[in-house]
Formats: C-alpha cells, sequence, structure tokens
C-alpha cells in the first residue's frame, strides 16, 4: 500500500504540471495583437518554473483572471522566449506587463503583494 503523503504528493505535481495550473495561455504574437487591437486588458507575465516569485505571483494572477474574465493574461517563459523578452525590454523573471488595448499602462517586477498586483492590473480597466 502506498503511504498517503506520497499519493498526496504525486496528485499535487500532477496539478501543478498540468495545464491547468497555467495563470494564462502562452503568448502568441498574433493573438497578443489581436488583443490590443480589441482594447483589451492584457496582462503579460513573464514567468520561470524555477522561480520562487513566479510561484508566488501565480496564484494572486489565477485567481485575479477567475474575478475579471475579460483579463487577457500571456505567459512569457523567461528561459525560451528570449526574443519575447527583448520585444517588451525585459530583464527579470517575475515582470508583470499590463497593457489597455496597444498602450501599456504599468509594470512591476518581482512585487509578490497581491494588494499590489491587483493595484497593477486595476490600471487596464
Amino acid at each position: 500500500m502506498i503511504p498517503r503523503i506520497y499519493l498526496a504528493m504525486a496528485v499535487a505535481a500532477a496539478l501543478l504540471l498540468s495545464p491547468f495550473a497555467r495563470a494564462g495561455q502562452p503568448f502568441d504574437a498574433k493573438a497578443f495583437q489581436s488583443a490590443q487591437a480589441a482594447d483589451k486588458a492584457i496582462l503579460v507575465d513573464i514567468t520561470a518554473s524555477w522561480c520562487p516569485t513566479c510561484r508566488q505571483q501565480r496564484p494572486v494572477i489565477e485567481q485575479i483572471g477567475q474575478e475579471k474574465p475579460s483579463l487577457v493574461v500571456y505567459e512569457v517563459d523567461f528561459d525560451t522566449a528570449k526574443d519575447v523578452l527583448k520585444r517588451f525590454r525585459v530583464q527579470y523573471q517575475s515582470t508583470l506587463i499590463v497593457f489597455r488595448g496597444a498602450k501599456e499602462v504599468a509594470r512591476s517586477t518581482g512585487d509578490t503583494d497581491p494588494s499590489a498586483i491587483r493595484a497593477l492590473i486595476a490600471r487596464a480597466f
């Protein structure tokens, strides 16, 4: 019989690695341009799987995404999407960039305070 702690750890790992654990959709330049053209509220989340700050930001972003379904969230992998990092002039993971349509309205790096992240994203609405 498998000890319950191992079973619980396996379930938690599966959930964390599943697509449902994502705070947003992978960045796609065409989709991003379409969202901008539609004047949508957009969050670009620069994240890395190894980043503890990014892990702290994730549940806050997920919760805001559920509360504000009109918010479009794009995730950018810090380790593999160097062209996107250059496009947005990003040097560090855990960077959050907020747009209203084509206009960047806010940016933050390394912030994990839920109220500060909420205030940042609220600038797009």
